[in-house]
């Protein structure tokens, strides 16, 4: 299943709603709905100048499954991209690994645009943006699903819900950078952070060769601290393509390419150094993890705030009227601590 409901409204409605709320200040309507007009915190904000940046400037968002956790990065003075703030994750479904049907209750992993006419101010979750899942390769791989979003609340069908004051400031640094100009922000959504390490205890998981593909872009974003340029084919993504390679067609061969050069050193010492770190860690003996769980994950402040105070005390303090979805399957969430918090070297833990 995905996430329930959006109402998608146009880039013309969106960007006009902007002006009116950051140009004269009026509401939508008397006594309208204004929730996606929210200035940003002022604390955010000097945060902001402290690190060189200015509301209007671009971002990038890094969403990682296992840690629950969706980073907002954000172009600064140098012209490169700095991480501005962490936000824990109150729910997210399904378990690492893509998103290939409809109903699967999988959250989507991969690389994403999200442009104007995907942001939601009227969200049945509070606030939303859609992230585009299916893109062109998981279409071309026959992967099916719609309305992935990141949104409010603590419930997820698919999607990754952040409550509503989460969502209200990433909405909002959407809107910002929409409004200064930028034309689509890049999200990737990864299983986790996708250090070597990270990478030797799933080595042994079927999704590992996919997890490849993706850490290569994650080790372009690290190298280059810049949204990497995309391609699509022979079912797995290129990043960063020289001017004039091709044609990508995403389900044809991948044609003969190399990196950009103004990117290709940089990233080929990157891919190199994670690559032997890899090698050395399995040759080192590294154990390889086997996750099992019975539904996504949930932030450990969250599941502390879950087991202290129950689902019932807890709802309106991070969901408004929506129910928190399977809170006995966020307490048992095996990445963050629990019952059956430890990860097992031989097998899984939990049950499915």
């Amino acid at each position: 299943m995905h996430c329930l409901h959006r109402s998608i409204i146009s880039r013309f409605v969106l960007v006009s709603a902007l002006a009116m709320g950051l140009l004269s200040g009026c509401v939508v309507g008397e006594g309208g709905d204004n929730r996606h007009l929210q200035p940003l915190p002022a604390r955010l904000v000097t945060e902001m100048s402290a690190k060189g940046m200015n509301q209007a400037d671009p971002i990038l968002i890094r969403i990682f499954k296992q840690e629950s956790e969706l980073e907002v990065w954000k172009r600064d003075r140098s012209g490169r991209y700095a991480l501005l703030k962490t936000y824990p994750m109150c729910r997210w479904s399904g378990k690492l690994g893509p998103k290939k049907r409809e109903g699967d209750r999988q959250a989507p992993e991969g690389f994403y645009a999200v442009t104007a006419n995907l942001m939601n101010p009227r969200s049945q979750y509070y606030l939303s943006f859609d992230l585009g899942y299916p893109n062109a390769l998981e279409r071309s791989l026959g992967y099916t699903g719609s309305a992935l979003m990141v949104h409010g609340a603590c419930t997820s069908a698919g999607c990754f819900a952040m409550t509503d004051d989460g969502v209200t400031e990433i909405f909002g640094l959407a809107r910002e950078a929409f409004a200064g100009g930028q034309r689509s922000f890049q999200v990737q959504a990864l299983p986790f952070r996708m250090t070597a390490e990270n990478m030797a205890r799933h080595r042994t998981d079927p999704n590992f060769a996919f997890w490849q593909n993706l850490k290569e872009g994650y080790d372009h974003f690290e190298a280059t601290r810049q949204p990497p340029s995309l391609a699509f084919c022979g079912r797995r993504y290129v990043f960063n393509p020289n001017d004039g390679a091709g044609p990508f067609e995403p389900g044809a061969s991948c044609p003969p390419y190399e990196l950009a050069p103004d990117v290709k050193p940089l990233v080929s010492q990157r891919l190199d150094r994670e690559k032997s770190r890899l090698a050395e860690l399995v040759a080192s003996g590294a154990p390889a993890m086997s996750y099992a769980y019975l539904d996504g994950g949930m932030h450990s402040s969250f599941r502390k705030m879950l087991k202290d105070m129950g689902p019932e005390r807890m709802q309106p303090l991070v969901a408004g009227r929506v129910e928190i979805s399977q809170p006995e399957a966020a307490l048992r969430d095996p990445f963050n601590g629990g019952s059956l918090s430890e990860p097992s070297a031989t097998g899984s833990i939990g049950t499915r």
